[in-house]
């Protein structure tokens, strides 16, 4: 009986000391804030149609802007998220790409917007636009947390004696945002100080 007890006291033991509780935190941490990025792009989503509305009806805005804002959105949340989505990079990938997408066609409408006075005059649109803005500083702290908190989980998951524990219990590192166009932002721009010749 004393032998089964220590047993069963080394290997509660050996666990703690392995990282194991360190992966379940870490985990229920990744996916808390996985849990707020969502409820921010939700957000973001439900802010659409109404965007959306307000710009119809200046009568001469460009229909295509529109068009693609609305398919963006209905992109974005077609793709079912779950938090073993946390766990699927191809899924997470694509989830990522069509939130890009989503923003690129907003950041577009909001271009084009400028070029409309009495759509900029609009209060509501005026008061959607600040909400937007809002919004999309709500998404940059969301990811920024959720980050932050996949790369403790996957340092824990890559680092020893913890990454046994990782391989025993299949506990994978987690992806994280990327940035879309990162070869186009690590390209310098091109700067020219001539003046051009008359």
């Amino acid at each position: 009986m004393v032998k089964r007890w220590l047993l069963i006291v080394l290997a509660a033991l050996s666990l703690a000391g392995c990282g194991y509780n360190d992966f379940q935190r870490l985990d229920e941490a990744s996916k808390s804030a996985w849990s707020e990025v969502l409820n921010q792009y939700q957000r973001r989503a439900d802010l659409v149609p109404n965007i959306v509305a307000t710009v119809k009806g200046e009568a001469n805005f460009e229909q295509e802007t529109l068009t693609k804002v609305i398919e963006a959105r209905a992109k974005a949340t077609s793709i079912q998220v779950t938090p073993e989505t946390l766990n699927n990079p191809e899924t997470f990938n694509r989830f990522q790409q069509a939130q890009g997408e989503l923003t690129g066609a907003l950041s577009r409408l909001m271009v084009v917007a400028e070029q409309y006075p009495s759509l900029k005059a609009n209060q509501a649109f005026r008061d959607l636009r600040v909400t937007l803005e809002g919004t999309e500083n709500r998404i940059t702290v969301a990811r920024n947390r959720y980050i932050q908190t996949v790369q403790e989980y996957n340092v824990l998951a890559r680092s020893f004696p913890t990454v046994i524990t990782a391989k025993v219990f299949s506990y994978n590192p987690k992806p994280t945002f990327s940035v879309q166009n990162e070869a186009q932002i690590s390209t310098p721009p091109t700067v020219d100080f001539s003046a051009p010749k008359k």
